[in-house]
């Protein structure tokens, strides 16, 4: 009974909103509705640790709001200043094979804003701009989460390894730097793999010919790529920690893969363009806007994202000087809801978009019609993250009850171990992926269940460091499909209401990820 009240934040989400079909906004407040009375009547939550929770999730949904319009503001932008019409052609000199593309912008790309950012920003940044390039939404949405993966384990300077990890037994810098080398040789099957996934879903769910025959041409680059990127991250793993591995691995790979592209190294005869948006057509007037100044919003994003999270007094400024925080919400303590307004990735979007009409030499009309367009473009999804950051802050503050029981997300770890046992390191992956879907993200699920997962590598034996690597590669392949992000991503791209499509088509790749997590991690095991 216990563990059906417990897995009901899972179920009801999954049947409202891919069996059912339901957009996000009826599915998730029809969801919240029944993990709420479930945790007040049976799992003896008192009301009001259930109305904090309420009030803490409302408030993270308006931190999360702020990031997804900053990610529209800046796009829309650059639509009104004719860059993204330049970028278009910047990519059209690489490479107009739309395969190609995806890898270049949601993979690479959204695996350097990953490494600068985390907490959801690369898909609310590459998913608009590949609308942008002509794709059509679904498929930049989907894309878009997919791609946000592999870099995800090592996330904003490594936080979800050094966060996420901060409470199991003998945590120190030693146990991350270990725990990061585990995640990038298990990632050398799992992520290698993400650039041909990309294809195949772009294929097969967007093509023409609703076939796979399309991305196994592009087979050979697409390893090359993936292989560039979980090799040097295992490189820079060793030699420099996990701080940085998602920044110059996405780097490494992108300087590879626009050079190999525009050689035309291992690329098709003919370019793929099965998947545009329909009525899209290329600008062909060639634009007299220089490149690097087209891109250098984007550019911008990045630096200022680097230096706000590196450099120690700017860091200092940015977390203390505009503090909306919530602390103690209704006087409960531990019920708290952190937002440092100049250090949200949010700020930093409006800023660069700001700043793009000032480089490019626009009229700042430009970034006014953007700001008003894209107000309009989030409020169904404001509403939607409402009922599921409800439902995902009382699922996780569930511990805390009249009746001693443990928190939901335990229950279900706890669970499942005794079910396993000793085939632990296939379904540790999994457990990870379950708290990202929930919690929407991967830090916080490896913050619930990394002391799970060591309690059950010890009472199984089995290597501690390489179970707790499993667990956060599971957070990662779980951010695709965790019901905010797929709510954020659906804003961003016009789809609002599409939810439990996007889901749908990922579900298939975050088992995938799981499981090669899965065989990697045994394979590790083997040589120890």
């Amino acid at each position: 009974m216990l563990l059906f009240v417990a897995l009901c934040a899972i179920i009801a989400p999954f049947i409202f909103l891919v069996l059912l079909r339901m957009t996000a906004l009826k599915g998730m407040f029809f969801s919240a509705i029944i993990v709420i009375v479930l945790a007040f009547l049976i799992w003896g939550m008192p009301g009001t640790i259930v109305i904090a929770s309420i009030f803490q999730g409302t408030h993270k949904a308006l931190t999360i709001l702020l990031i997804l319009f900053g990610a529209i503001v800046l796009l829309n932008t650059l639509k009104h200043t004719g860059a993204v019409d330049r970028i278009n052609q910047g990519f059209q000199n690489i490479s107009g094979d739309m395969r190609v593309q995806v890898v270049i912008v949601a993979f690479l790309f959204g695996s350097l804003i990953e490494g600068a950012a985390g907490f959801g920003t690369p898909a609310a940044v590459t998913g608009p701009l590949m609308v942008a390039l002509g794709f059509n939404p679904m498929a930049a949405a989907v894309l878009a989460l997919v791609a946000d993966s592999s870099a995800v384990s090592y996330g904003a300077v490594g936080t979800p390894i050094q966060v996420g990890l901060s409470n199991v037994p003998g945590a120190n810098l030693a146990l991350f730097q270990e725990v990061g080398v585990h995640i990038a040789t298990i990632d050398l099957i799992a992520g290698t793999f993400i650039p041909f996934v990309l294809v195949v879903i772009l294929t097969l769910f967007f093509g023409k010919r609703k076939g796979i025959k399309d991305a196994f041409t592009l087979l050979p680059w697409t390893l090359v790529v993936g292989i560039t990127y979980t090799a040097s991250a295992l490189l820079y793993a060793v030699l420099f920690g996990h701080e940085f591995v998602a920044i110059l691995g996405s780097l490494t790979g992108l300087v590879v893969a626009a050079w190999t592209a525009k050689k035309g190294w291992l690329m098709p005869k003919t370019e793929w363009n099965d998947a545009l948006q329909e009525g899209f057509e290329l600008e062909t007037k060639k634009s007299n806007m220089g490149l690097m100044t087209a891109w250098s919003p984007y550019v911008v994003v990045v630096g200022l994202l680097l230096i706000t999270r590196i450099i120690p007094e700017v860091k200092e400024f940015t977390l203390t000087a505009i503090d909306f925080t919530w602390s103690n919400i209704l006087g409960v303590e531990g019920i708290t809801s952190k937002w440092e307004i100049l250090y949200s990735p949010g700020t930093i979007l409006i800023l660069a978009a700001v700043l793009a009409v000032i480089i490019q030499r626009k009229s700042i009309s430009n970034f006014t019609k953007a700001s008003k367009e894209s107000l309009l473009s989030i409020k169904n999804a404001g509403l939607a993250l409402l009922s599921t950051l409800a439902l995902v802050q009382v699922f996780t503050n569930s511990g805390m009850n009249a009746n001693d029981f443990i928190s939901m997300p335990q229950y279900i770890a706890q669970a499942l171990a005794g079910t396993f046992g000793s085939m632990w390191v296939f379904v540790a992956p999994f457990l990870g992926e379950l708290g990202a879907f929930i919690t929407g993200s991967a830090t916080v699920s490896t913050l619930t269940f990394s002391p799970i997962q060591y309690s059950i590598a010890n009472q199984t034996g089995i290597n501690t460091n390489i179970v707790l690597a499993l667990q956060v590669i599971g957070g990662a392949a779980g951010n695709m499909i965790c019901v905010h992000n797929v709510v954020a991503a659906s804003a961003v791209v016009g789809l609002s209401g599409e939810e439990g499509s996007i889901i749908r088509k990922m579900i298939i790749p975050a088992l995938l990820y799981g499981l090669l997590a899965g065989v990697g991690g045994f394979i590790l095991l083997s040589f120890m």
